[in-house]
């Protein structure tokens, strides 16, 4: 008998569920139609193009890029024990209420979704994906890759290459720049310690949204 991979097939099903609970747990009247399949969905996530590296989030954040907002997809009330700087809060479950769909369905901005690890930020970005929604992408690993690259980064062994201590001193310099392993609260004050980025796509005039990492 051939051995057949299902791989695809079972991550194809993970994708279509996640989706399913996302809308369920979502008001039927603030549903809209979905303009993607899950195929699409499926061959955009096994390219990775959703995810942005911490490193560049955190030059993003250091030079204050005015194109960059940071989207806290966790419940309130861990965004406000802690949240990266600028960020604002959409929680997954409120992903879809009217009043933010400017701010995922627009042409102005690089939205950067997140949460503790990569999962809950994917199934936001799927959703919104599925809709259409450009310019939307995920921190890869998180908060927790965030904490251990960015904010705690540790120091390479003296035979690495010269582009890994680079990186390390980039790293470093970042983690102070940014509080020296802290986060930062919603409040503005400081809690517990512990590559490129793409451009908006053009989508015509758009009206200002509020929010970023001023």
């Amino acid at each position: 008998m051939k051995n057949i991979n299902l791989t695809p097939r079972i991550f194809l099903s993970a994708v279509i569920l996640s989706l399913g609970l996302i809308i369920a747990a979502v008001p039927k009247n603030t549903t809209t139609p979905f303009k993607l399949t899950a195929q699409q969905i499926l061959e955009e996530l096994k390219s990775g193009t959703q995810y942005l590296e911490a490193d560049a989030i955190a030059k993003m954040i250091i030079e204050k890029d005015p194109v960059l907002r940071l989207i806290d997809v966790r419940p309130q009330s861990e965004f406000e024990k802690f949240s990266l700087p600028g960020a604002i809060n959409i929680p997954l479950d409120n992903l879809l209420a009217p009043e933010f769909q400017e701010v995922l369905n627009q042409g102005l901005m690089t939205n950067v979704l997140y949460a503790n690890g990569s999962t809950r930020a994917n199934e936001a970005w799927m959703l919104v994906r599925q809709l259409g929604y450009e310019n939307n992408y995920v921190l890869q690993g998180g908060l927790n890759h965030w904490f251990e690259t960015v904010m705690n980064p540790a120091a390479p062994a003296a035979t690495q290459s010269d582009d890994e201590i680079a990186k390390y001193d980039f790293r470093r310099g970042a983690s102070q720049a940014l509080g020296g392993g802290a986060l930062v609260s919603a409040a503005g004050n400081s809690t517990d310690k512990s590559g490129g980025v793409p451009k908006p796509k053009p989508q015509g005039k758009k009206k200002g949204v509020k929010g970023g990492c001023s």
